[in-house]
């Protein structure tokens, strides 16, 4: 067997030198091993990445123009939770904001319960729905209260202040003034309630007739100035007769309630307007004293002061 010299002893190696004239030569190649040849593998080029999915409400308006009512609307927007939670109320917001939606139960529903509680947003689309139902806040409250949503009045607040400073209240106010107090403006806001007035309405059918009866003669007698005689002339009555179809009509009047508030901003507003009716979303920062009194006294007289978060228009024509 063949062995390599880096494997003999070092005797053994100079004893082979050694004997070398008389012996036959025994020439050992030290050849290097042949580099290794890697296997090439060839692999698949590599697959586009796939663009992602389109958003189902990238553009929300055109989302909302799909459905000719928002109950409609209303309903893709559960199937599009179905696939992605936050697709879902991305297009409850677009019928929100893009249809005339008055359906509160529907927002209220077990379906966006969860989202309502959750997402920072829900408690100023629940004030924008209520201003699309009309702004008949006192009743909207109730049905808040039951679904235990925690937005509240602002008699309730003023009641217990410490109870719900922090809190959300909603109400319907008309504003009466505006000013700066430092760099952040303050609203004077008179809350309103609305009352209805029937009236009776003409509905296009009447009539109307006159008559005109005159009678003419002469009169005999005695009276006790002039003796007997006899009086002469004419007597004429008019008759006028009308009739007119009508049907009840009733008017949603705002009226005050009696109670004001100061409400904030973070900067001037142009779209806020006075002596126009909102309704506003706001968090209760509790009481402050009026001016010529102070805050040891009891007695001083009080007014709320609000934080404003969001404020809507309310529709003319109230949903029940």
């Amino acid at each position: 067997m063949l062995r390599h010299p880096w494997m003999l002893p070092t005797w053994a190696l100079l004893g082979s030198l050694s004997a070398g004239c008389g012996a036959s030569h025994s020439h050992v190649t030290w050849t290097e091993p042949p580099p290794r040849q890697e296997a090439i593998v060839e692999r698949p080029p590599a697959a586009p990445a796939e663009p992602p999915a389109p958003s189902a409400v990238a553009d929300p308006k055109a989302f909302a123009a799909r459905y000719p009512n928002p109950a409609l609307c209303e309903a893709a927007a559960r199937r599009v939770q179905a696939e992605s939670r936050d697709e879902g109320w991305a297009a409850l917001k677009a019928c929100i904001e893009n249809t005339p939606f008055t359906q509160l139960n529907a927002l209220l529903g077990r379906a966006w319960a969860e989202d309502l509680r959750v997402r920072p947003e829900g408690a100023a689309l629940i004030a924008r729905v209520v201003a699309q139902r009309g702004g008949s806040v006192t009743g909207e409250l109730q049905t808040l209260q039951d679904r235990r949503i925690p937005i509240f009045s602002l008699s309730s607040a003023m009641d217990r202040p410490d109870t719900y400073k922090g809190r959300y209240v909603l109400l319907r106010a008309r504003v009466a003034d505006q000013r700066s107090e430092g760099e952040r403006p303050t609203v004077w806001l008179v809350e309103q309630t609305l009352t209805s007035v029937e009236t009776n309405a003409p509905v296009g059918y009447s009539e109307r007739s006159d008559m005109l009866s005159s009678y003419s003669g002469d009169l005999d007698g005695q009276t006790q100035l002039s003796g007997p005689g006899r009086i002469g002339g004419t007597v004429t009555s008019r008759q006028r007769e009308e009739r007119t179809v009508t049907r009840k009509h009733y008017d949603n009047i705002s009226d005050e309630t009696g109670r004001e508030a100061l409400g904030r901003l973070p900067h001037a507003d142009p779209f806020l307007e006075n002596r126009r009716d909102y309704v506003i979303l706001a968090r209760f920062d509790g009481m402050r004293v009026t001016s010529g009194g102070t805050d040891g006294d009891e007695e001083a007289p009080r007014i709320p002061v609000l934080t404003i978060v969001s404020y809507y228009p309310p529709h003319p024509l109230v949903v029940y």
